[in-house]
């Protein structure tokens, strides 16, 4: 603690006269519950405001947080990258402590470190992996909630849902998964992976693309869980996305389910331990069997 409050008071000091700039990467985890999502906004709470607001008010200066992605109101990460530039008067490995020690509690900075003048936290990003996890219990766990999307209705077919998704993998058009609003000028996306799996009572579905379509992996799980409930065959999902056939996508899956696992970079310079798999999966052992009375 006093290392980090010395560190701002030599920042505050020190930071408008002329120092050269450096850039600092960060790796940051947030529980999306009570953001409007990652990107500023000009009322409502975002990741991005709550983390400039802090660097501000050590640097006292204006501060841009650059982000890998933006995830909507709601979405957690677990593995979301920023970069920001900063006066190398502190090394680039301490601003983790010191955000930390002003962030809120839904946030927290996992790894701080400095990169080149031309990395960039999106632009030189090669891949971004989300992970869908649904909790398909009838009885409702509170521990759970916050992370997954109750789905007890009927029983999913894991299978069905892994032949639907399969299909997806490659260089597609994906307007059918696109939602409203969104700035790009095309709908093309290059999807790496998507692997779905069962344990116990929960469902995963993981995600790897170079990039993301607006609302694109929450409208997926809104039809996806059609196949598995055996309302919608794989084919006909299939068939649906490469018809372009958005007017028949009407469901989107709830934000709490979905989570920025992970951002790939051909450059990085953090250890796996910090990065790669940081979102626990859910398990709850199976009941013991009662013994005979």
């Amino acid at each position: 603690m006093p290392e980090v409050s010395l560190g701002e008071q030599i920042v505050a000091e020190r930071s408008g006269q002329g120092q050269d700039g450096q850039r600092v990467a960060l790796v940051v985890q947030y529980q999306g519950t009570h953001f409007h999502g990652w990107q500023r906004q000009s009322c409502d709470r975002s990741v991005q405001g709550d983390i400039e607001q802090v660097l501000q008010s050590v640097l006292k200066q204006p501060v841009t947080l650059h982000g890998a992605g933006r995830t909507d109101t709601g979405v957690h990460a677990a593995g979301q990258v920023a970069h920001f530039v900063a006066p190398k008067l502190i090394p680039a490995y301490r601003w983790a402590a010191i955000l930390n020690h002003r962030l809120p509690d839904d946030i927290v900075i996992r790894g701080s470190a400095a990169v080149s003048d031309d990395w960039h936290a999106q632009f030189s990003a090669q891949w971004r992996r989300y992970r869908y996890t649904l909790y398909t219990d009838p009885i409702p766990n509170l521990f759970v909630r916050p992370f997954t999307w109750h789905y007890y209705y009927q029983p999913l077919d894991a299978e069905a849902m892994q032949a639907a998704l399969t299909p997806l993998v490659g260089h597609h058009d994906l307007s059918a998964f696109h939602r409203a609003g969104s700035g790009r000028a095309h709908s093309w996306v290059d999807l790496h992976a998507a692997e779905c799996q069962r344990r116990g009572p929960f469902l995963q579905v993981e995600l790897q693309a170079s990039g993301f379509l607006y609302g694109m992996v929450r409208l997926i799980m809104g039809l996806l869980v059609q196949v598995g409930r055996g309302k919608l065959s794989p084919e006909a999902f299939t068939q649906l996305w490469c018809d372009r056939r958005r007017d028949l996508v009407k469901y989107s899956a709830p934000a709490q389910g979905l989570c920025l696992l992970r951002v790939g970079y051909p450059e990085f310079p953090f250890p796996p331990s910090v990065w790669f798999d940081t979102q626990p999966q859910f398990w709850l052992p199976s009941p013991p069997e009662l013994a005979a009375v």
